[in-house]
């Protein structure tokens, strides 16, 4: 069916065969090690979609919590046959026609949908923007919850749905906005609108925005083989467990004085993430996005605090990428 995702059970391609993408490959590093949700944008042929592929061969197992509440999950929705605990962690991958009960979940037999097969894992949207508004609208509850509550005549069902959203777009209709080459033919106003389908409020959930250009014939071809997805996945392993071991959640869920104490910024650090938030106009909440991936970045690096340099790396992959990327804000 179109509007059936799938889970990949074995790993996709190594993260070796993305060649160049230096800064998408740290920012999927640093999404995956701190649950981070995370948009790519790029021309056709960058890369965004390999890119996401590799994503399974770099998340760790399922522990046993998570992993009764994969199988549970798992065998009430039929997906798969149910021969042990499911250890792997979801991979989903919808096609944009999905329908809303689909995406959420119901229906007469009040299924689960791909929010919840996600749980645990990541949910993967390729080019956002072709997804159906209502359906892209009804991802801000469990982003925000972890669970999808869904009622219907007489009937109503709560499910998990602690997932991580990883999605892509390109940069306009024509996909070559911002390239500099005259190949884009889309006016302004397209551009915006196009980018305007990803509303103010989904955005502003997602935590590193990074631009993906085409990659330089040279580059791909006799550039030096990057690090695969066994040393990458190994870091993401190590920082997670950081993460459980200092406050038993991922930094994504990190808020208020228990993310500042998870940071334990000094004087100069609080200084420095104050220019930041001043110079860009953050929000509060795109401040706690900020410190959020500063601390999976100091935890890459095994770090017990944040450091200047980590927070200068985080605001990397905030919302100037949509500058970068030639793009005009929309609310």
């Amino acid at each position: 069916r179109a509007d059936q995702g799938h889970s990949h059970a074995e790993p996709g391609p190594d993260l070796a065969e993305v060649r160049g993408q230096l800064e998408a490959r740290r920012a999927m590093e640093i999404a995956l090690a701190g649950g981070h949700c995370m948009v790519m944008i790029g021309p056709p042929g960058s890369g965004k979609t390999l890119l996401a592929r590799t994503i399974p061969g770099l998340l760790p197992p399922l522990d046993d919590d998570e992993a009764r509440v994969a199988t549970v999950i798992a065998s009430v929705s039929g997906t798969e046959p149910i021969g042990g605990l499911v250890r792997t962690r979801p991979f989903r991958a919808p096609h944009h026609t999905i329908s809303h009960v689909a995406m959420v979940g119901g229906g007469p037999h009040m299924s689960p949908g791909e929010v919840t097969l996600a749980n645990h894992g990541v949910l993967f949207l390729d080019e956002l923007p072709e997804f159906d508004r209502s359906t892209l609208e009804a991802l801000r509850q469990p982003l925000e919850d972890g669970q999808v509550a869904i009622a219907r005549v007489g009937r109503a069902a709560v499910f998990p749905a602690r997932f991580q959203l990883i999605g892509t777009m390109n940069p306009c209709p024509c996909g070559h906005a911002g390239e500099g080459d005259g190949r884009c033919r889309c006016g302004p106003g397209i551009v915006s609108r196009y980018s305007g389908r990803i509303s103010g409020p989904l955005r502003d959930r997602m935590d590193l925005w990074v631009h993906m250009p085409r990659v330089e014939p040279r580059e791909y071809v006799a550039g030096a083989a990057p690090e695969g997805s066994a040393l990458v996945g190994a870091r993401i392993a190590r920082a997670r467990r950081r993460q459980i071991e200092r406050g038993n959640q991922q930094n994504c869920r990190l808020t208020g004085r228990t993310l500042k104490a998870a940071c334990r910024l000094g004087g100069a650090e609080q200084a420095h993430a104050i220019r930041l938030a001043e110079l860009e106009g953050w929000s509060a909440r795109g401040i706690e996005r900020l410190l959020r991936v500063a601390r999976t970045v100091a935890d890459l690096a095994g770090c017990e605090t944040v450091e200047g340099h980590h927070l200068d790396e985080a605001a990397r992959f905030r919302s100037p990428s949509w500058q970068r990327a030639g793009l005009e804000a929309a609310g």
